[in-house]
């Protein structure tokens, strides 16, 4: 079986394909090219009533990139994880290099939410994320969409399509409708610190109303 490094890692997902391991312990990865992928579309994100209502609360702190390890370990923490050693270490690899990116969320000094993934052209390709308390990762989310959306992405992928993130907005798309999508977005280049976190959960919803 062929190593994968940082570098294979990125090479793939700019092919549309993304690696996973059977669960944590397995020291292999298989690549996936899923027939039906799930974006979640940058200017059509729903926020809720009760999500605008916590967001406008500003009762947490929002930060990106302090707690990578923090991130990987939260969406790991689960009975059944395909995060396993090896994912770990790439994708830290990848944080290292400047590629792959987390959004933490805070209360009371809590990491209570998170998401990361990976950069490549105008394309975000979420991998994972978690909460432990009510709306961390919608908080999380919504910060990350307002921020992406200001820094110039066109491209939200996130693999999969759940009920979680289809109430937010996402949607499922056939292979070769993401793969056009994708070959848009790796025709340019976006910078997601090229730009502030919001500087209130309010901005968020007041941004996301205008642009939706």
């Amino acid at each position: 079986m062929q190593t994968v490094t940082a570098d294979l890692l990125l090479q793939a997902y700019c092919s549309g394909i993304f690696p996973m391991a059977e669960h944590r312990d397995d020291p292999e990865l298989f690549w996936v090219d899923p027939r039906h992928r799930g974006i979640l579309p940058l200017e059509s994100f729903h926020i809720s009533k009760s999500l605008a209502k916590r967001l406008r609360r500003d009762q947490y702190r929002v930060t990106l990139n302090e707690d990578f390890e923090g991130v990987l370990q939260g969406c790991a923490n689960r009975q059944e994880t395909w995060i396993s050693t090896e994912i770990r270490s790439l994708y830290t690899e990848l944080h290292q290099k400047g590629f792959a990116h987390s959004l933490e969320v805070w209360a009371d000094g809590d990491l209570i939410g998170g998401v990361y993934g990976v950069c490549v052209g105008r394309a975000f390709c979420g991998e994972s994320m978690f909460s432990t308390q009510t709306d961390g990762s919608k908080i999380a989310l919504a910060w990350l969409v307002d921020l992406l959306r200001r820094c110039g992405f066109t491209l939200f992928d996130t693999q999969f399509l759940t009920p979680h993130l289809a109430s937010l907005g996402g949607i499922e798309i056939p292979r070769d409708q993401y793969k056009s999508k994708l070959t848009n977005a790796l025709q340019g280049n976006a910078n997601i610190l090229s730009h502030p976190l919001a500087a209130s959960g309010q901005d968020v919803v007041q941004r996301n109303t205008q642009t939706s």
